[in-house]
């Protein structure tokens, strides 16, 4: 996933209504889908963001000595500026990028 292609807002946005459940005719299927993706863009950002943390991990039993590291800081200050996973979630609802299906309608 490549965050910094994203244009979600950074601060809460108020949506259309209209348009986060045009494509389901149900503002309720429509913010379970949302929900669900933000989820998984959620592991997905915490999962990377421990992938390159690990990197900078020293491994000391002492508690006295801490290290600064500049990359780390740089890492952790780019992950808390990213919009958050709910934002994202939505911007790629409204863009279409979300697929889905609704296994009750293949049933019939």
């Amino acid at each position: 996933m490549d965050l910094k292609k994203i244009d979600a807002p950074l601060s809460t946005t108020t949506y259309d209504r209209n348009k986060v459940d045009a494509k389901t005719d149900n503002i309720y299927e429509a913010i379970s889908i949302i929900a669900k993706r933000s989820e998984q863009i959620n592991s997905e950002i915490k999962k990377e963001l421990i992938e390159k943390l690990e990197e900078f991990a020293t491994y000391n039993d002492s508690l006295e000595e801490v290290f600064e590291n500049k990359e780390q800081i740089e890492v952790s200050k780019f992950y808390e500026k990213l919009p958050k996973p709910h934002a994202l979630a939505v911007q790629e609802w409204l863009d279409g990028k979300i697929y889905y299906r609704n296994t009750e309608e293949n049933q019939d």
